[in-house]
């Protein structure tokens, strides 16, 4: 299973080092409650791969950004399990952040489905 360093070392490796100030990162974690504030079990999480690849695309064109890696773990999550991991390299923050901010925006509205598991009580 990938890692958020693994990401990273990617970039480094493989973009041009010329064109890298910045690398920005995201690592989603199952919370332990809902958005609503309800308590949540797991999450049941599935992707589209064609939307999911047609966005982190779209994204690496955009001003500045010289790469983009991602991950998604799929199937069932349990509190504290990562989800999402992302780095966003680019030359200067003010294009970096965000590139970051409407990749994880854009990923979870439009690639990601998933079932939260409410927690039902005693």
């Amino acid at each position: 299973m990938p890692n958020l360093q693994e990401l990273v070392d990617k970039i480094k490796k493989e973009a041009d080092p010329r064109k890298v100030g910045m690398i920005a990162c995201h690592n989603g974690v199952v919370r332990a409650t809902t958005r609503k504030g309800l308590p949540a079990e797991y999450l049941e999480i599935d992707v589209d791969r064609t939307v999911w690849e047609a966005i982190v695309s779209e994204m690496r064109g955009e001003p500045g950004i010289a790469a983009i890696e991602t991950h998604l773990f799929t199937g069932k999550r349990e509190v504290g399990d990562d989800v999402m991991l992302l780095a966003v390299a680019g030359d200067i923050r003010e294009n970096v952040l965000p590139v970051l901010e409407r990749l994880i925006d854009r990923l979870k509205k439009e690639a990601i489905i998933k079932f939260e598991k409410i927690h039902e009580g005693e």
